[in-house]
């Protein structure tokens, strides 16, 4: 099916909110000397800059710290958070109530070094203890506290908004432990937040108590950020704190177990291999050196090494308190989620989730995805219509736009294709079936055939997925092909894998991609890994406890790759490789390892835009 393509993206009707409304919205409309106040403006939809509020010599610049309810570091007393400030001049001089872009991260006072020597060794046997891994060098602690960052100031301030920044717990001058997920990362911005709206104090100084108010804050206060940073605004929304009105995660982590594991397996996050919970404390922990002591044996020696099991990767209890979808309840901020299908460090699952039980709550929520990586490049324009939506008020009519945004392959973000949902409502699940020749390439077929017999892969986590891939005969993996395609095909939404599999010993790594031929060698980000997945077939029952594999028994692995929406052009094929270890993402054992995949018991389930219907017509093979 072909794709459509909106020439006159985010051009929608629109209610242009007058002038004459934003003066009476501040309170004065009706009064002679109003007319001369600054206010912010709306046209298309969108906020735009004001002479008035463009010098940035006259912007409001002020730094201090919220007082929280909790004490993270176990100081007795309760934390203080660093938070800054940048608002228009006119907050202060004529009374002007303006909503926030408020960003809060981990990484705003410096981290440790992108150093892979620090991480757990991924040379691990399945099953046993990893070695003890060394901890980062310390990261220094600045001199004063003063102002935090500048990142969307620019873009927000002269179009009428304040920006707010914030330093998570543990980091920089704001007080408390990192606790990578923990409840104190969501209670911070929560605490910010009620500030921002009168419901909590700020004072000058750490230990001082002259105090500091925003009154001139609206109380509609709006979150942004990208992969930490845009995962702290789910975990402020799951608080259901009142003057959040809306959020924009890109690249989050709605949860860390998904972050570092799949399916009962341990695995890295694309592109650091061996990374895990307490890496990213050590990575992150810039606090006073007065308290790391303590929340280095409390938090990073004690919670975080305790709770994370890199011997079985079971989903657990720790797992479970850091996993903000099953936190949704209180979570009333209009969400537009944005992330890449190619984005293999913080995995499109995350987003996908987060945006489907957000749909099912009712809450206000649109969906971007793109076909690039692990950043963020969501048009500026969407975002100004979402925060001018539900910031400003102004009636825009965004919530009634397509519900999800699709950069197609050839296009970039600004002319991203309007979609009725994701995954494409047109979309139906397809399943084929792997034919005999899969250590060569064999065939996936439209219908099931008996007597494919069973077939084996060696485990060599040396070997590199894109080598295995290309390679016309191999041992260590099974390739299995559709026909090259005459027309282009689109998949949009989660492929599902059932492989009936035995393996000599009792623990193995699964690893399955859907790779696009022939490999191209990576000239654009799409053209040759479509998907992938990763598995514990030890949790093929239960995600929480694995049971042991009886060497040469056959058992039945079911799970589902990462979300993807690509369509595939004509002379590619769409091709299913299964291997044991995957030298990217899971730990490496001893080479050596049988795995039997029974043909017979295997299939691969793929949404495709039309169904199988388009899905023959792609590959000519008719009805």
């Amino acid at each position: 099916m072909s794709h459509r393509r909106d020439p006159s993206f985010f051009r929608l009707p629109f209610v242009l909110a007058a002038f004459a409304a934003a003066l009476a919205a501040q309170g004065g409309g009706d009064q002679p000397a109003a007319a001369s106040k600054a206010a912010p403006v709306f046209a298309d939809g969108e906020a735009q800059v004001v002479d008035a509020f463009k010098d940035r010599k006259e912007w409001i610049r002020e730094w201090l710290f919220v007082q929280a309810d909790f004490d993270s570091d176990g100081d007795g007393k309760k934390d203080r958070l660093h938070v800054d400030v940048t608002r228009p001049k006119q907050t202060a001089t004529e009374g002007l109530k303006v909503p926030v872009v408020y960003e809060t991260s981990p990484y705003f006072a410096g981290t440790g070094p992108m150093d892979t020597s620090y991480y757990w060794s991924i040379e691990q046997e399945l099953g046993q203890p990893p070695q003890p891994r060394p901890a980062m060098s310390p990261i220094g602690f600045g001199k004063k506290p003063g102002m935090i960052s500048q990142s969307e100031v620019q873009k927000w301030l002269p179009r009428g908004f304040a920006v707010v920044h914030s330093c998570s717990p543990g980091t920089g001058f704001s007080q408390g432990c990192p606790t990578i997920g923990g409840p104190n990362e969501a209670l911070a911005p929560k605490m910010v937040i009620d500030w921002l709206c009168g419901r909590a104090k700020g004072y000058k100084t750490l230990d001082g108590d002259e105090e500091v108010t925003a009154d001139w804050c609206s109380g509609k206060v709006g979150m942004v950020g990208t992969s930490y940073n845009g995962t702290l605004p789910i975990a402020a929304a799951t608080t259901g704190v009142e003057g959040l009105a809306a959020v924009i995660p890109i690249a989050p982590a709605a949860s860390w177990y998904g972050y570092y594991r799949s399916n009962g397996l341990v695995r890295s996050p694309g592109g650091y291999p061996g990374e895990d919970m307490d890496v990213l404390f050590d990575f992150v922990a810039s606090g006073d050196p007065k308290r790391r002591s303590w929340c280095i044996e409390k938090v990073r020696d004690g919670e975080l090494k305790n709770g994370i099991d890199r011997v079985s990767g079971d989903y657990n209890d720790f797992w479970a308190a850091r996993d903000y979808k099953n936190q949704l309840g209180k979570w009333q901020a209009a969400t537009l989620m944005a992330h890449g299908f190619n984005d293999w460090n913080v995995m499109p699952e995350q987003s996908v989730s987060i945006y489907a039980m957000l749909k099912q709550k009712g809450v206000p929520c649109m969906a971007f995805f793109h076909q690039s990586g692990h950043v963020d490049n969501v048009p500026f324009k969407l975002q100004n219509r979402w925060f001018t939506r539900f910031l400003h008020g102004v009636d825009n009519g965004v919530e009634k736009d397509p519900k999800a945004w699709i950069v197609r392959e050839d296009a970039r973000p600004s002319g991203a294709s309007p979609y009725a949902d994701y995954p494409n409502p047109e979309a139906a699940p397809v399943t084929l079936w792997p034919m005999q020749g899969g250590n060569g390439v064999g065939a996936l077929a439209f219908a099931a055939a008996t007597g494919q017999g069973k077939e084996t892969i060696v485990d060599d986590p040396k070997q590199a997925g894109a080598a295995l891939a290309q390679a016309e005969k191999s041992d260590n993996r099974l390739l299995f092909a559709l026909p090259k395609f005459t027309a282009p095909m689109h998949v949009s939404g989660t492929p599902r894998v059932t492989l009936r599999l035995a393996c000599d010993k009792p623990a193995t790594n699964l690893s399955v991609w859907l790779v696009s031929l022939p490999w191209q060698g990576g000239r654009k980000i799409t053209d040759d890994v479509v998907t992938r997945g990763w598995a514990d077939p030890q949790n093929r029952n239960s995600l929480t406890k694995g049971e042991p594999l009886v060497p040469g028994t056959f058992y039945d692995v079911s799970f589902d790759l990462q979300p993807d929406d690509q369509v595939l052009a004509a002379g590619e094929q769409l091709a299913l490789m299964v291997m044991a270890s995957d030298n990217e993402f899971t730990l490496h054992p001893k080479a050596g390892a049988k795995l039997t995949i029974d043909l017979d018991g295997s299939s691969l389930v793929v949404p495709v835009v039309g169904g199988e219907q388009a899905l023959r017509a792609a590959v000519g093979a008719g009805k």
